[in-house]
């Protein structure tokens, strides 16, 4: 999931309208990226590389074992499961965090790692978050899914685009392009969140982010007038369904 409180840095609901043509207009984009998967396939390869810092996730059970991505990559020894009361040192993307994630965290996640709290938003209230600590709290600013599950759909991140965000932004670009190299869609959400992850990864500090993330919406505010180019919605689902068959196939 994605620790962005729903919404958080934020003003979410009254940018509903904003995210849902930002969404289409991804969609958009994710046809011309399949025309040129096998492309963007190999050049991901080459650019992936695994990180040297420790990668590391709470696991409150709330996802289908079968699709969730967190527990993909701890069958391939990718991420270390953390134990509720067990402290992490380094940055952790949880819905509590009070900054955003920004390139000033790129010494933390290199010294004490990062991890992720995977958790269903429908079950947000009954989490312990307070059983999940550390000192460098973080949220994820406004992104878009690609996973099968969220497919379009803002802030809604698998665990492994949660993780793939935090190390972008923060400057590990081949890092990220390594963990989303596991799943046959990986490639789509760089390529789906490709211009306002530039954005985020060429500010200084959280409260720029939050800048960035603040005027990139008002621009896509600009476009509704043009909303009529764009996919519609109905499209985008029947999208996501037929990507989310391939995966199970």
């Amino acid at each position: 999931m994605a620790p962005s409180k729903k919404g958080a840095v934020r003003g979410k609901r009254s940018n509903q309208h904003v995210e849902r043509n930002y969404a289409e207009r991804l969609h958009d984009l994710s046809i011309q990226s399949s025309e040129e998967s096998e492309e963007s396939t190999e050049n991901s390869d080459d650019e992936a590389v695994p990180p040297s810092f420790a990668i590391s996730m709470w696991d409150l059970n709330h996802c289908d074992p079968k699709k969730c991505s967190g527990r993909k990559l701890s069958r391939h020894n990718l991420i270390k499961n953390l134990k509720l009361g067990q402290r992490f040192p380094g940055l952790v993307l949880s819905p509590v965090g009070t900054q955003c994630v920004s390139p000033n965290d790129k010494e933390i996640i290199e010294k004490f790692g990062l991890a992720v709290i995977d958790c269903s938003w429908a079950k947000i209230d009954e989490t312990p978050f307070g059983r999940m600590k550390s000192a460098h709290p973080r949220l994820l600013p406004f992104l878009v899914a690609a996973n099968p599950i969220n497919y379009g759909k803002p802030y809604q991140l698998s665990c492994v685009e949660a993780l793939a965000a935090a190390m972008f932004i923060t400057g590990h670009r081949k890092e990220a392009s390594f963990y989303l190299s596991k799943f046959s869609w990986g490639h789509s959400f760089l390529e789906l969140n490709s211009e306002v992850l530039d954005i985020y990864s060429s500010c200084s500090d959280s409260k720029s982010v939050v800048e960035a993330q603040n005027k990139f919406l008002q621009s896509v505010q600009s476009e509704k007038d043009t909303r009529s180019m764009w996919p519609s919605s109905s499209d985008s689902e029947t999208d996501s369904e037929e990507v989310e068959n391939q995966e199970k196939s």
